[in-house]
């Protein structure tokens, strides 16, 4: 079985290890939802792990879902990002930029656009953080059938901007609740069109998502993100036989394209997943620690028992900008700040200290 620290091939990319930097939502875009001089050192710090996927970026103002997310999607915001992939490339890292529309998970509190969309008219439970406190989430407008061409478009646009930024590829975010996901699940998703009412047209909007994108950049550039049945802010997906057929829908469709990678977030022993890591038949990363953190031996352990060939690793890899060296030699490891996770400046940042 491999090891942590073999390369690998992604895509056209060699990396130089199997541990990636999990996408982890950061909140400290500046004005104009640009990446600042500070985020170019955070990712600086850590390009020494096999893949660097970004917090999620908005591909449009209207997939803008939470406080000082960045963009991709503006020339400013495309300059801010050209020097962050310029910084990492220049300490010999590779790094993909997560696309994430975040649908219904949104509020006009804080963004610049009041227009809220999703596949259906159903709001999400709970709140939303915001400049003034928690707010309910509002009641999306769905998508007309003839705009969604319009929304996928948005993600072409804006995976040909990363890439004309420097990016090595995109990451679709099609997990964690958000657009795609929300097209993936009958919870949300209550369509009577192509894009709703069976597995297969649920999954028809994700196909077309990937397709696109893949068809404008090249398929190499291109990874995608699933997290099935994680039931996370009221995305469910309860019933097996359903949950099944549409993600093998999605990844039967998208499996001749050759893509650079699948990632998903789940137990990577669950039946399900092991069935679709066979059907995608190229590389695979594994999540299986957001509810617990992902140390290296259990990152070693999706390797041995061949459940993966890559491995996202998330808070520490946010706290330990050295992580590979660290684990390479068994050295002590900085503890996550919670506290400054989301927000704020270079403290829990940039400041965690390296060997």
């Amino acid at each position: 079985m491999p090891n942590l620290f073999d390369p690998i091939e992604v895509g056209k990319l060699t990396l130089p290890n199997r541990v990636v930097m999990a996408p982890l939502t950061r909140n400290r875009a500046g004005e104009g939802q640009v990446p600042q001089d500070i985020a170019v050192e955070y990712y600086a710090q850590r390009a020494s792990v096999g893949l660097i996927v970004t917090e999620g970026t908005q591909p449009s103002a209207v997939g803008q879902g939470y406080l000082n997310t960045p963009g991709i999607h503006t020339l400013e915001q495309r300059d801010g990002w050209s020097r962050v992939f310029d910084a990492v490339h220049a300490r010999g890292g590779h790094i993909f930029v997560q696309l994430m529309h975040a649908g219904r998970i949104a509020h006009p509190d804080n963004r610049e656009v009041d227009d809220i969309v999703a596949p259906s008219a159903i709001a999400a439970p709970d709140t939303m953080i915001t400049a003034t406190g928690p707010q309910p989430f509002p009641t999306p407008r769905a998508l007309a059938t003839d705009e969604i061409a319009g929304v996928v478009a948005e993600f072409v646009h804006a995976a040909r901007t990363a890439v004309e930024a420097g990016a090595d590829g995109v990451e679709i975010h099609g997990a964690n609740g958000y657009l795609v996901h929300q097209f993936l699940a009958p919870s949300s998703n209550r369509r009577d069109d192509l894009y709703g009412g069976s597995p297969a047209n649920r999954a028809r909007f994700g196909i077309e998502v990937v397709q696109a994108v893949a068809e404008a950049i090249g398929p190499e550039r291109v990874g995608i993100r699933i997290s099935p049945s994680h039931n996370i802010q009221g995305v469910i997906e309860d019933d097996a036989d359903e949950t099944a057929a549409t993600y093998r829908a999605l990844v039967d469709a998208i499996r001749p394209l050759g893509l650079a990678y699948l990632s998903y977030l789940a137990d990577p022993r669950v039946e399900l997943i092991r069935d679709l890591r066979t059907r995608f038949g190229g590389p695979v990363i594994a999540n299986s620690g957001f509810a617990a953190t992902t140390s290296k031996e259990d990152a070693q352990r999706v390797l041995d028992e061949d459940l993966a060939d890559l491995v996202a690793v998330g808070r520490l890899a946010l706290a330990n900008p050295d992580l590979v060296e660290r684990w390479a030699t068994d050295a002590p490891l900085n503890e996550p700040n919670p506290d400054t996770f989301y927000g704020g400046g270079a403290e829990g940042y940039t400041d965690y200290p390296t060997l």
